[in-house]
């Protein structure tokens, strides 16, 4: 069983909005055994989408469109796939009703053009929308049926979960079970990840591999197509096991989580706390560690000290330590870490100084500089790092990155474990 997706609207035809949409369709369509051969898009013009529209019912079994279901004159889906169905459109008098609920609900009166979210092609099976007032529809045009739902993002979800996937789900044909991994690293770059395990396709012919650069991080992606489920998983989980000895330490999870995810993981499980002093990351790792539910069980306190003022007078650092190695230095952010851990009576402290840029950088300490504190039961480290992007979001994010890296790797040797897995 094949599909295709197709996501329409000039916003996203012409790159105005990303689509988010057609990425988490394809990876539920997959995880069902169906095989997804192409994405496509198409602006807001009637002819184009039927002519489309036609074009992919002769092609495939299903298809999955997003957009074009709102009330205003831009949205012509419905009215594309009635001309490509040839067949008329028709009011939806339960839909209609559903429609009158939900304004009633949010105590706003329904306008003429809401109307028209209720109008469905003759011989449409409606799908209700849990969330907004545009329903989605069922519809075979050609050899294909496709499953038209709406654009935004948390109103397709769970339509596509609850509605689309039970009902592909019964239809006969043959599908291959699909099961995938995602491998989550730092510290390599993409070709170097690629060179470190460029024998598995011979060792593993059975694997398909996909390498994913999701900044500062490398997702190392594993699918296994096939009939038989037990072997499948077997066959993943010996090519996991290859992939973990070839990466080393630079394995985070092998379950896709991010670092702040990893590192809550190992502060919960060691029974510690950590609290952060950050400069010009602007609190971005707080932001990170606190975004994982549950972190109150490990996170006790942040604060961004930004000014050499903010240093001295709140964490302690001694005004010598920057009249004599500057606010960016190891023995400054030594200080910072050792101030931050005292301050908030955590097992570990955590700080960051650095030069973001686009300006103030020098000779010797370029754009890209970035000095982590990390104060520990068993003492303090300072390290220095220089990188070489030049957009300053980029430096924030691997300034970042870089110091919960060494609160990791400070974790794993403490627990005497190699990864979370």
């Amino acid at each position: 069983m094949i599909a295709e997706i197709l996501a329409t609207g000039d916003e996203i035809r012409s790159g105005a909005l990303i689509d988010s949409n057609t990425a988490h369709i394809a990876q539920e369509l997959e995880a069902i055994g169906v095989k997804v051969i192409r994405h496509s898009s198409v602006g807001d013009d009637v002819e184009i989408l039927v002519s489309v529209l036609h074009e992919i019912g002769c092609r495939v079994d299903i298809c999955v469109v997003t957009g074009g279901l709102g009330p205003t004159t831009d949205d012509l889906t419905t009215a594309a796939a009635s001309k490509a169905a040839g067949v008329e459109l028709l009011l939806d008098q339960i839909a209609l009703a559903a429609i009158k609920n939900i304004f009633k609900k949010r105590n706003r009166p329904l306008s003429d053009s809401n109307i028209k979210q209720a109008i469905f092609p003759i011989g449409a099976t409606r799908m209700d929308n849990p969330v907004g007032t545009a329903p989605g529809f069922m519809l075979k045009i050609d050899k294909c049926y496709f499953f038209f739902l709406p654009g935004v993002p948390a109103e397709m979800r769970p339509m596509l979960s609850d509605k689309v996937i039970p009902i592909i789900n019964k239809f006969p044909g043959n599908r291959k079970v699909c099961f995938s991994n995602t491998i989550s690293t730092f510290g390599l770059t993409e070709s170097a990840t690629g060179e470190r395990i460029v024998g598995l396709a011979k060792e593993f012919p059975g694997i398909k591999l996909g390498l994913r650069a999701k900044f500062p991080e490398i997702h190392i992606k594993l699918y296994a197509y096939g009939d038989d489920p037990i072997g499948l998983e077997e066959l993943l989980s010996k090519t996991s096991d290859w992939v973990l000895d070839k990466m080393g330490k630079s394995v985070l999870s092998v379950t896709g989580d991010s670092m702040a995810s990893v590192i809550g993981d190992l502060l919960r499980r060691q029974k510690s706390s950590i609290a952060v002093a950050e400069s010009c990351t602007g609190g971005l790792v707080a932001h990170w560690l606190t975004n994982s539910p549950g972190a109150s069980d490990y996170f006790i306190f942040s604060g961004v000290t930004y000014s050499d003022k903010a240093k001295i007078d709140l964490l302690g650092v001694l005004s010598e330590t920057i009249e004599r190695f500057g606010a960016v230095h190891e023995e400054t952010a030594k200080e910072m870490a050792k101030g931050v851990r005292r301050i908030a009576g955590a097992t570990y402290g955590l700080s960051i100084s650095g030069i973001a840029g686009p300006d103030g950088g020098t000779e010797a300490k370029p754009v890209g500089t970035v000095c982590i504190g990390l104060a520990a039961p068993n003492g303090v480290e300072g390290r220095r790092f220089n990188f070489s992007f030049e957009k300053r979001s980029m430096n924030k994010v691997i300034f970042a990155e870089t110091a919960l890296d060494l609160l990791r790797i400070k974790l794993l040797k403490a627990g005497q474990t190699e990864a979370i897995f």
